[in-house]
């Protein structure tokens, strides 16, 4: 089979699934937001400084995006490898170096908001099977997906090239206490329209 007409993992998920786990995500993470204010208020404010967290991140994210770049198989290391296209799948080999060279030099050397970066880098990552999941589906109510992923999409790219501004929403964000119970209200209450409209009409997609 021509590798550009293999199905790839991404498409092969379900959107019932994914807007299952969408949704417990959404939905749990807004609670804990709500119950335990302080300590994630706290949490957020530190976590642009984080170092540490930030080198988790930031290798995971390479991680997942070496992983893609791996060439085709069947194995486990290959099963996320992705066709991009006859100019960029000659940069592979390049890149199956370069990844795991630039994951110790990002780590060590970048010490400026590495953690929002990183967070960045992984909201792009996710992006991408979110997106493929509701890709061509019938619901009407799957762009809950999608709107939530480039959403998702515009704020990472906002994390990686302009960091400082995650610091600055936070602030924001924690300002007055009302405040905070409407964000936290807003994404609970979009985690829950998402897990609805899993159970009522996503199955079998």
């Amino acid at each position: 089979m021509d590798p550009s007409e293999a199905i790839h993992a991404y498409e092969t998920l379900p959107l019932f699934g994914v807007g299952i786990a969408l949704g417990l995500w959404l939905v749990g993470l807004h609670a804990l937001m709500l119950v335990k204010a302080d300590a994630v208020k706290g949490f957020l404010k530190k976590f642009p400084r984080n170092q540490q967290l930030g080198q988790i991140l930031v290798g995971v994210g390479l991680i997942w995006f070496w992983l893609i770049v791996q060439p085709e198989g069947k194995g486990v290391i290959n099963s996320l490898a992705m066709d991009l296209g006859d100019q960029f799948n000659a940069l592979k080999p390049y890149l199956r170096i370069g990844v795991p060279v630039a994951i110790i030099l990002v780590s060590i050397s970048i010490k400026e908001f590495l953690a929002v970066r990183a967070l960045g880098l992984l909201g792009l990552m996710v992006a991408a099977p979110l997106l493929e999941s509701a890709f061509l589906k019938d619901p009407s109510s799957r762009l809950l997906v999608p709107i939530f992923a480039y959403a998702l999409i515009i704020k990472s790219l906002y994390w990686v090239g302009m960091p400082y501004l995650f610091r600055d929403s936070v602030a924001w964000a924690t300002a007055t206490d009302g405040r905070w119970k409407a964000l936290c209200f807003g994404g609970l209450a979009y985690g829950v329209a998402v897990l609805a409209c899993a159970l009522m009409f996503w199955r079998g997609y």
